[in-house]
């Protein structure tokens, strides 16, 4: 991988943490209860969350853009859920969520200036972003900048993964795995346990399915691990997915960069050390 390639995936792996907590952070719930969605499980309200600023879009085209659950599992959440929140209530909600959630982690430190410089980098790379043909990172983009630092760096933040997540697929597609292919691959070459992709909802026969078209095109080997060819053809995605995430890099230049890193390292650490976020996930930072 390059140095450039490389930095653009650092940022990712600190940039994730910070927008992926929403789905986990006590804050988050209650909100979500708030609007009435249930709350016994993470899914009404991460599927309300996350789709919001498509609109109202119904099942098709979230699992269109999410790619990776399955649409009988999406079908259980969306659109149900737009008759429980309409998603401007539930856009306001998220904002509420993150306010409250990013003060019970960082404290006075939102109003730092440190949290500002950061969230003034992170948006001028979000900014940056080419989002033509990329609909969650579109949708993300075309919401009103907040004014508070730490609504800025989320929003930000939030922008610049759906970026990268739409050219994922893209670079998915290309390379002929559609979603449970995608996630047979991922698992066979150690991104997770096979059973953590269980919660993306595809049937055991589904996911056989996938690892027999694997098996053909000798990517897999019997054991379901990944062959020589299987271990290329995800490198490959994965470097596409680096290439298409680089465009907003540009808009900083090294030393901003690198500054940007040194600001995000510390909430990065203190995200993880919250114990909110899963020790394992289905996005393979860490291991690929």
């Amino acid at each position: 991988m390059s140095d450039e390639l490389g930095r653009v995936r650092r940022m990712w792996h600190l940039l994730e943490p910070l927008h992926a907590v929403l789905y986990y952070a006590p804050e988050a719930f209650e909100e979500a209860a708030a609007l009435g969605h249930a709350v016994d499980e993470r899914w009404p309200s991460y599927f309300a969350w996350r789709a919001a600023p498509l609109g109202e879009a119904g099942a098709d085209r979230v699992a269109a853009t999410f790619f990776s659950f399955s649409p009988t599992m999406i079908a259980g959440y969306v659109p149900a859920g737009w008759s429980v929140a309409a998603p401007e209530a539930v856009l306001a909600a998220r904002t509420r969520a993150v306010d409250r959630m990013y003060r019970s982690l960082f404290s006075d430190r939102v109003h730092g200036p440190e949290f500002a410089e950061a969230a003034g980098l992170a948006r001028r790379a979000a900014q940056a972003a080419e989002v033509t043909d990329r609909p969650l990172a579109q949708a993300n983009a075309a919401l009103p900048w907040p004014d508070a630092p730490h609504l800025v760096l989320w929003q930000a933040a939030t922008i610049l993964r759906e970026h990268r997540g739409d050219g994922h697929l893209e670079a998915l597609v290309s390379a002929g795995l559609g979603p449970v292919e995608s996630l047979v691959s991922f698992a066979a070459v150690g991104a997770a346990r096979p059973e953590v992709f269980a919660s993306r909802g595809w049937s055991g026969a589904e996911w056989s399915a996938a690892r027999a078209r694997l098996l053909e095109r000798g990517l897999l080997e019997e054991d379901g691990r990944a062959t020589d060819a299987g271990r290329a053809l995800r490198a490959g995605v994965e470097r596409r997915t680096d290439e298409l995430a680089s465009d907003p890099w540009d808009a900083l230049d090294p030393a901003e960069q690198e500054r940007l890193v040194e600001l995000l390292g510390p909430l990065w650490v203190e995200v993880l050390g919250s114990g909110l976020l899963p020790s394992e996930t289905t996005l393979g930072i860490g291991r690929v």
